[in-house]
């Protein structure tokens, strides 16, 4: 017969599993929303620069480096005191950002002037410059900090740059408005979302060929709304989970299939996506309806909707 001592700790395990912190950047009003992982309640709200997209959390998980876009900088928040410490030097119109396994180098997608930024975070100053395409956005380191790759939205393609020297190794043509690239674990291949072309497009590290595509269809929703932005693993990396914009879903995607095995109903023009610490959940950032949607990965289903800022757009999980 269960004890009350055995009671009591089923009641509060999925908690503690979940003891983690979500942080969520919401682009109009100029804040980041921070929500309690177990309870999913909003704990504080922080002002930030203007703008604010990409965000990115450092390898001590003390500091978020926030983009803000209209403000022409990173800001630094101390995920202690929730305050923010410093302002970075970032180029124009800051997206998104990249930090090198070294924990030391942050590369910043300048969306104004056509250029990847490398910013020294511990100085505080660039290191380099780095001309792309028109337009870039999608950054994505490989997992060994070799190669970077920076997605340009009017020039449709993908740029791999060799992070060390700062060289363009390929320019690879995707579909139409890259937005995001993303590194499988085992750095061999990364994919590529395209919000007009709406599509994904794999592609190999070893000669930087395309290998493959995915195309998504939803009955009774029209081609033009499909358009695939964030993406993110599973914890075992065998199913990616694609934000498909102002379709209001979630595609799963199988990796060695390719094909598409469910589509998840979530808010209004979900952007960006994060899963939980322990791979449980999937939040994402619904920049239309201004909140995040929390999906049970096991039953593959939507259980909670969090209201939190104005047009929230990135999200990151801190264990």
């Amino acid at each position: 017969m269960p004890t009350l001592l055995t009671l009591l700790l089923a009641l509060l395990l999925p908690t503690l599993a979940r003891a983690e912190t979500i942080m969520v950047s919401n682009e109009k009003d100029n804040t980041v929303t921070v929500l309690d992982g177990g309870t999913l309640q909003v704990l504080r709200t922080v002002r930030v620069g203007e703008r604010p997209r990409g965000i990115v959390l450092s390898r001590d998980r003390r500091l978020l480096f926030v983009c803000a876009g209209d403000s022409d900088r990173i800001d630094v928040l101390d995920t202690e005191s929730w305050r923010v410490v410093r302002h970075l030097p970032s180029g124009s119109d800051p997206e998104r950002a990249a930090l090198h396994p070294d924990g030391r180098r942050l590369f910043v997608a300048n969306e104004d002037d056509n250029m990847v930024t490398v910013v020294d975070v511990e100085r505080g100053v660039v290191l380099q410059e780095i001309p792309v395409g028109v337009e870039p956005e999608g950054m994505g380191l490989s997992p060994d900090g070799r190669f970077v790759v920076n997605t340009s939205e009017t020039t449709n393609m993908a740029h791999v740059i060799e992070a060390d020297s700062g060289r363009i190794l390929a320019n690879v043509l995707v579909g139409a408005r890259p937005r995001y690239a993303l590194w499988e674990p085992d750095g061999r291949r990364f994919w590529v979302s395209a919000e007009i072309g709406g599509t994904l497009t794999l592609i190999g590290a070893d000669d930087w060929k395309v290998l493959g595509q995915v195309s998504f269809a939803i009955p009774g929703v029209p081609p033009e709304a499909v358009q695939p932005v964030g993406m993110v693993f599973s914890r075992d990396a065998t199913k990616l989970f694609v934000a498909l914009g102002p379709a209001n879903r979630v595609a799963v995607v199988d990796v060695a299939t390719r094909r598409v095995e469910r589509l998840l109903l979530v808010g209004q023009r979900v952007w960006n996506l994060a899963l939980s610490a322990d791979g449980g959940r999937l939040y994402t950032t619904n920049g239309v309806s201004n909140d995040m949607s929390v999906v049970d990965i096991a039953a593959m289903r939507v259980t909670r909707s969090v209201p939190v800022g104005q047009a929230p757009w990135g999200v990151v999980v801190k264990p």
